[in-house]
């Protein structure tokens, strides 16, 4: 969940554009699109559903490990790495 006004907002915004996207699809479902567009947008939907997890898991990764780094000095260069690898692997 994000724990800041902000990064609640960007969410909802992203959900709800989520939302947008999944109803194109039903409409172009129910009038019968060609498997083309269809696919396409089923990929869209799906590469947007896995940058809403990307988002809401970095800032869990943030605001549960930053304070770890902050309280033994050292900088927050691992989790960086672990919020890259997290992104590379939901492409």
């Amino acid at each position: 969940m994000p724990h800041s006004p902000e990064e609640k907002k960007r969410v909802l915004a992203r959900v709800r554009r989520v939302r947008g996207q999944i109803d194109a699809l039903e409409r172009a479902l129910e009038e019968g699109a060609d498997c083309g567009p269809v696919l396409q947008q089923i990929a869209a939907v799906r590469g947007a559903i896995n940058g809403l997890m990307a988002g809401v898991l970095e800032s869990h990764l943030r605001e549960e490990f930053s304070h770890l780094a902050a309280a033994n000095g050292t900088p927050d260069k691992p989790i960086e790495e672990v919020v890259s690898l997290v992104r590379s692997y939901l492409r």
